[in-house]
């Protein structure tokens, strides 16, 4: 089952202490505010939609708290000249900091802001960086399921201010399911992407680079009579985008057993991407691959 997600932001002013952290980085100079008075911030992730594969063809909604599929929440205020004004991260697996996955608070001072959020997953060993609105990205050797929204905000004294802000997928997902049965050697599967990137642009969704990205994966199961089903994320040079896909299977020793390449296969944002076909054979005869798409976008009202 491949999940597609919409999540609504709700972003409301009130008091809560988190002014220490605004004053360290600077914020705005005050806007008609002799005294910098600090506005309370309170940034609310109540849900978002979800839109079972085309094979399922049903659809239903999920609480954003019941979804495993983000187990962190990052959100930053950058000031106008892109310094910090606030930063939190939100782990679900460490609820030390926050209440209620998916809620922030804190204070800023009256002026002009661009709000970031990104939601994703998470493994151990992953690494993340969110350094302005427009770069982003995993440092380590895969990217997740990620998620994000970026808008203006203006604090404005003694008014509070609600924004209604959506997190949107952008990443590209890919599947890869074996036709045959994983050979008894085989213990990886390593997927190679002519194109795309681990980094981002979180307003635009772009990746910022387009060179390519190496994964390799643990089969599904590691018994020689099941087929492989792997995963892995991108994020693409344009909304979709046209690229080479080579599949490997490796032993224990990274030693390749069979290699096979999937020609111009199309990559989505917001998509899955279904690759299935003949892994485990070693002979040179063309392969042919079939792709398979998530439904369009569903959206419902909360």
């Amino acid at each position: 089952m491949k999940f597609k997600l919409l999540v609504c932001t709700a972003v409301v002013l009130m008091a809560v202490g988190c002014s220490k952290d605004a004053e360290q980085t600077g914020g705005n100079a005050p806007v008609e505010n002799p005294e910098n008075e600090m506005v309370p911030i309170r940034v609310h992730m109540s849900g978002f939609t979800v839109t079972q594969e085309a094979i399922a063809g049903t659809r239903g909604t999920q609480a954003v708290e019941d979804y495993a599929g983000v187990k962190v929440i990052d959100l930053v205020f950058f000031n106008a000249d892109g310094s910090e004004a606030y930063r939190q991260e939100q782990d679900r697996s460490v609820p030390a900091g926050y209440t209620t996955f998916g809620e922030f608070a804190c204070q800023l001072p009256v002026g002009h802001y661009t709000m970031v959020a990104v939601a994703r997953g998470r493994s151990e060993g992953d690494n993340f960086t969110l350094s302005s609105p427009e770069a982003a990205g995993y440092t380590s050797e895969r990217a997740r399921e990620t998620l994000t929204a970026v808008q203006s905000v203006t604090v404005t004294s003694g008014t509070p201010t609600d924004l209604d802000v959506t997190l949107k997928r952008v990443v590209a997902k890919l599947r890869i399911v074996s036709n045959d049965n994983r050979s008894a050697s085989c213990t990886k599967i390593r997927t190679t992407y002519a194109a795309g990137g681990k980094s981002f642009n979180p307003t635009t969704g772009q990746a910022l680079t387009n060179t390519g990205v190496i994964v390799t994966n643990s089969p599904s199961s590691l018994t020689s009579v099941a087929p492989v089903d792997v995963i892995s994320y991108i994020f693409l040079d344009s909304d979709e985008q046209t690229m080479d896909i080579t599949i490997e299977a490796l032993d224990a020793n990274n030693d390749v057993l069979s290699t096979k390449v999937a020609k111009d296969v199309s990559l989505k944002r917001n998509r899955c991407t279904i690759l299935s076909g003949d892994i485990f054979s070693t002979t040179a005869s063309a392969v042919a691959f079939k792709v398979e798409s998530w439904l369009d976008d569903y959206n419902a009202a909360f």
